[in-house]
């Protein structure tokens, strides 16, 4: 079960068994969607590296999970985790009655955080509305929904963070709704914040419309993200703003080894695929260059392992159409203790990823890092940050989007040539050692933290000494 608190009275966590210095130190409020998500082991494993780095972390959730897999070092983390109260679903609702719905569970939270500083409040309320009539889709249209939604959720964290008195940063995880919602939290409280810029979030236009990625960018203390293609991107939103840092997604290469038995020795050589079936990770086109496969006479299994998402049934369509039910196969979301084991007895990894016409894409996915470290040879896209991870030819193959040939031709190389195979996996998982190492990614990340705490603890101490002068000022008038 993970651990959760819904008040701040209910402690869930094994504090005492944290280090003297976790013990006493400020904390970072984390603020996500969803904690735990199967497809965010990523921020699961920095979360619990941090901890093991010193740092003090308390989790904010605005949705509970609901019964999927949890990945095992969700266990290990130490923090607290404040779940927020469940709203309804405001799109495609009037707003005066999903405010009517869901307003009260708010309330006290926002009567707490007015009486205790009026007139930071009144600001951020108004600052609040007037982005909610300035980000609508059109001067005709009601105000955007979701910014009221988010503020809301705000308050009830801003609450908490102020009871608390502990928490001195806060840092958002994608820079769409939670880092809205870290950022009304900030104005709420006073307590600085920063936050990490994924994907989709990035570059949807619908999820930032007009200047407000450029207003996150430029409010918050540090950016991060995990692509220098998405740092030049964020860049270009606000050339002027210097706090903008790359920093891998990381892995523990200790526990991404390769496998004893190389898959050479298998029969049937098996082509691998892992992804949310949308259409960015290009399974369709994988599908397509199996079906070119076939026709050239190889013998092999495609097996994509995912979570059901827009393009499942169309996916299940293709691979009927094509008459590869004997050779294309799709399973459900795996842990990443699961998917290691499935990692060794691939032969190849694939995943020809694509950017939509809406500008959605994928950064640099954290399979084909996890499949280099086990040595697995490559195949993907010369699109976005991937060839900061795959050097074509050297440590993996690229080829473009969407080009089921091109697709088919490269996997028909690897399955041609072991000593190829073999090659391109280990220079894979050197590059992942130098340039993926979890404890070296994460490191830079607790170094930013490190420095925000400082400074805010800083201040803190300076505001204490003033105000107990003036104190002292005021008993001798």
């Amino acid at each position: 079960m993970v651990k959760e608190q819904i008040e701040m009275d209910k402690p869930v966590t094994k504090q005492a068994e944290a280090p003297l210095d976790q013990a006493h130190g400020p904390e970072i409020g984390y603020i996500m969607k969803g904690y735990p998500r199967l497809t965010d082991v990523f921020i699961n494993n920095e979360i619990y590296l941090l901890e093991s780095m010193g740092l003090r972390l308390h989790i904010f959730s605005a949705k509970k999970p609901r019964g999927e897999k949890i990945h095992a070092v969700v266990t290990d983390i130490q923090a607290t985790v404040t779940y927020l109260p469940e709203v309804s679903s405001i799109s495609g609702t009037n707003l005066l009655l999903w405010l009517f719905h869901n307003v009260p569970q708010f309330v006290p939270s926002h009567l707490y955080v007015c009486r205790l500083h009026p007139g930071r409040y009144i600001r951020a309320f108004l600052q609040a509305v007037a982005m909610s009539f300035r980000y609508r889709s059109t001067a005709f249209w009601p105000p955007k929904k979701v910014l009221i939604q988010e503020f809301l959720q705000a308050g009830y964290i801003a609450q908490r963070v102020l009871e608390s008195g502990r928490i001195g940063h806060l840092h958002g995880h994608f820079c769409h709704g939670s880092t809205t919602i870290t950022m009304f939290v900030s104005r709420l409280s006073g307590i600085p914040f920063s936050f990490t810029a994924h994907a989709k979030d990035i570059y949807l236009q619908k999820l930032n419309p007009s200047d407000l990625l450029a207003t996150k960018i430029r409010q918050a203390q540090f950016v991060v993200t995990c692509t220098e293609a998405n740092h030049t991107y964020l860049k270009s939103v606000c050339p002027d703003v210097s706090s903008i840092h790359t920093i891998y997604h990381g892995l523990d290469t200790s526990i991404f080894t390769p496998a004893v038995h190389h898959s050479d020795d298998h029969t049937i050589p098996l082509i691998l695929s892992v992804g949310r079936f949308v259409e960015k990770k290009g399974f369709a086109c994988l599908v397509q260059a199996c079906r070119i496969l076939k026709d050239r006479g190889y013998a092999f299994q495609c097996r994509l392992l995912g979570e059901a998402d827009d393009q499942t049934d169309r996916i299940k369509q293709l691979i009927s159409e094509l008459t590869l039910e004997d050779t294309v196969f799709l399973d459900g979301p795996v842990t990443q203790e699961e998917l290691i084991h499935i990692y060794r007895e691939c032969t190849i990894f694939a995943l020809p990823c694509q950017i939509l016409d809406n500008g959605d894409r994928d950064g640099i996915p954290n399979v084909l890092v996890e499949a280099m470290a086990m040595e697995i040879p490559v195949v993907s896209t010369d699109i976005s940050g991937i060839p900061e991870l795959i050097e074509h030819r050297i440590d993996g193959l690229l080829v473009p989007q969407k080009d089921a040939s091109a697709l088919a031709a490269a996997l028909e190389e690897l399955l041609k040539d072991p000593s190829f195979r073999r090659r391109l996996g280990q220079s894979g998982r050197d590059k992942v050692q130098r340039l993926f190492d979890n404890k070296k990614t994460t490191l830079l990340l607790k170094k930013l933290f490190a420095s925000c705490l400082e400074n805010t603890e800083g201040a803190r101490l300076r505001n204490i000494t003033l105000t107990s002068t003036m104190l002292r000022k005021r008993k001798t008038l």
